[in-house]
């Protein structure tokens, strides 16, 4: 009787190559314009005190993500064509409305992030926006799936440009670890609406709906899900990880100088007086990949999850006459929301912090439906979730509404706290 030989180290790292992406892009392009505008604001305004907050939601980010993966992995199906399965058409429908104002809101957010970095380095946004929108609609609307996926990864690597800043900027490592373990709250409106929007950029409705929508469109087999997961969770730790020095870059350049900023753009040139030329350019750079690289993704999660829901062809695979609801739902977000980013004296700002807390008061309706079907052995069969993994899931709900709603209160009530 002869054994089989394991599988070699080298034949699984190259498995999980061909796996990998799905993930990682997914929870790395969470860091986009406004993501990164939100962890700016925090770490300027409240120095390192929000750094605590990046552990739960790691922890969560992580659970959530998992989660979703393996539905698409066992379904091979979207998240929204479950919904509609599964609940019908109706209440599909006005989820699918709401989180088409929310990713509308989002997206504009990018190319305002985008003009933005591009005015750092001296680019007219008039130029520059009409052009990012033209060269993301060709990649998308004329490359195929494999393609996009390897610009993307490429893409992801150019976050570390804020590892870089915050290691030129030079903290109190040992104040910076205290802050990170040790939680401190402040009851006022800022802090808990930051609160609610550090949870909202990094956990965000449309990640659920791309993700479970890319795995399913890569075909990933039942056998190979554990590669798959851990693609998933290696994207959970580089996104927190890229929130966490951002917020330290700001906490210890910005905040001891009592600097308010209200864009990531403004943290960019801020940061040249402390940490130098470099630093800022580094800042800005990743800026605009982050912008550009969210402009691609949650257009196309919009454009999965609408068609999807209704029983549309979707699929970056597919071409205009293939899937045209697809393509022109693509189309019209990108040209809509470029276009309102060049109107002199929008309020790009408030649309760019409000989408980040609007994300974090939607995903509970989100995660509910998630976490209905991930426990329904009609649908999982044998691989739903287990009891460690909906603890977390609906702690991460009750937080949400909680923070929600005490957000509400203080900012409309003020006197009762």
């Amino acid at each position: 009787m002869t054994l089989r030989k394991p599988k070699s180290l080298w034949k699984n790292f190259l498995i999980f190559l061909a796996i990998i992406g799905p993930g990682i892009i997914t929870a790395s392009i969470d860091n986009d314009a406004s993501g990164i505008t939100t962890y700016s604001v925090a770490g300027a305004r409240y120095g390192n005190m929000l750094l605590w907050t990046l552990i739960p939601t790691t922890i969560a980010l992580v659970v959530i993500q998992e989660m979703v993966a393996r539905m698409g992995v066992i379904t091979g199906k979207g998240l929204s064509d479950l919904i509609r399965e599964n609940y019908g058409i109706k209440a599909t429908f006005f989820m699918m409305a709401i989180l088409l104002i929310a990713n509308f809101g989002t997206t504009v957010a990018e190319f305002a992030g985008w003009a933005a970095s591009m005015e750092i380095f001296g680019l007219s946004k008039y130029i520059m926006v009409p052009v990012g929108a033209f060269l993301i609609w060709i990649l998308v609307t004329r490359g195929s799936y494999r393609v996009v996926e390897g610009v993307l990864l490429v893409a992801c690597l150019l976050y570390f440009g804020y590892v870089f800043s915050g290691f030129m900027a030079k903290p109190e490592w040992s104040r910076v670890i205290h802050s990170t373990f040790v939680p401190k709250v402040k009851i006022e409106s800022e802090f808990i609406m930051l609160s609610i929007a550090i949870i909202g950029t990094t956990i965000t409705p449309w990640m659920q709906f791309y993700l479970q929508s890319s795995i399913a469109e890569k075909g990933i087999k039942k056998e190979d899900y554990k590669y798959s997961r851990l693609d998933v969770i290696s994207g959970c730790f580089i996104t927190n990880i890229i929130a966490f020095f951002i917020i330290v870059t700001c906490a210890t350049t910005l905040f001891p100088h009592g600097i308010r900023i209200n864009e990531a753009h403004e943290a960019a040139h801020a940061l040249t007086p402390f940490v130098g030329q470099y630093a800022s350019i580094f800042f800005g750079i990743s800026l605009a990949n982050a912008s550009i690289l969210g402009a691609i993704i949650v257009p196309l999660a919009t454009a999965y999850y609408i068609c999807e829901a209704l029983g549309w062809e979707a699929g970056i695979n597919k071409t205009f006459k293939e899937a045209p609801q697809f393509m022109w739902i693509y189309t019209a977000l990108i040209v809509i929301s470029s276009l309102l980013v060049l109107i002199p004296r929008a309020p790009l700002v408030l649309l760019m912090v409000l989408s980040s807390v609007l994300n974090g008061i939607l995903l509970p309706f989100v995660l509910v439906f998630a976490l209905s079907l991930v426990n329904n052995r009609k649908v999982m069969g044998e691989h739903v979730n287990s009891r460690g993994h909906n603890y977390i899931s609906w702690a991460t709900v009750l937080i949400l509404i909680s923070l929600t709603v005490t957000l509400i209160a203080i900012t409309i009530v003020p006197n009762l706290i």
